[in-house]
């Protein structure tokens, strides 16, 4: 199966990074539990775009901490011979520190992405399975008739209640949650395999 997976808020917890930003920035807290839509309304747009950009620094990327049993799980699927696919909205500059992050961690991954419209970037690659945290690209994917998965969070919660979405409050739920799917595509890979 190819699998795309995002990084912030999917690999590891992006929001503390963001919100320590927004109080050393500008003295404003972002409590977590409190955001409930992808919006965030606490900053000003340009506030908010500064935000994203220092959370972004090479720094910071690099001391990210993925989240547990998250490196564990994709390289089983890679050892399971699933095809990995690593996307984010992160800007293209943000590619080499984000490249020695995901080799610095273990990650194995066929591409990284960074671009803005990463559904249609797992459309082009012909992604079956999108781990994402953004409600928009979970229903962009879904649309496409790409399979999504998410790590639970205030702001995608009532999107994956309402769409009956497949989600997990944690990676190793995550990994259980999506067994049978990963499982039956390999099955239908070795038998089409055999077939052929």
């Amino acid at each position: 199966m190819r699998i795309a997976i995002d990084i912030d808020s999917t690999l590891h917890h992006h929001w503390d990074v963001l919100s320590e930003v927004s109080r050393q920035r500008f003295g404003i807290e972002l409590p977590y539990e409190e955001q409930v839509s992808w919006g965030i309304t606490r900053l000003r747009e340009d506030q908010l775009q500064l935000c994203i950009e220092e959370s972004h620094s090479d720094a910071r990327i690099l001391a990210g901490h993925p989240y547990p049993g998250a490196v564990e799980t994709v390289c089983r699927w890679h050892r399971e011979g699933h095809v990995v696919y690593v996307v984010s909205s992160r800007e293209e500059r943000m590619r080499p520190a984000t490249e020695r992050w995901l080799q610095a961690i273990g990650l194995p991954f066929e591409r990284l992405h960074c671009c803005p419209e990463k559904v249609l970037r797992c459309s082009e690659e012909r992604v079956e399975l999108l781990i994402d945290d953004s409600p928009s690209d979970l229903s962009h994917a879904a649309e496409l008739g790409i399979a999504v998965a998410a790590i639970l969070h205030p702001w995608n919660e009532e999107l994956c209640e309402e769409e009956g979405l497949l989600a997990a409050r944690d990676w190793a739920q995550l990994s259980a949650a999506l067994e049978t799917l990963l499982t039956a595509n390999c099955d239908a890979s070795k038998q089409g395999a055999l077939a052929g």
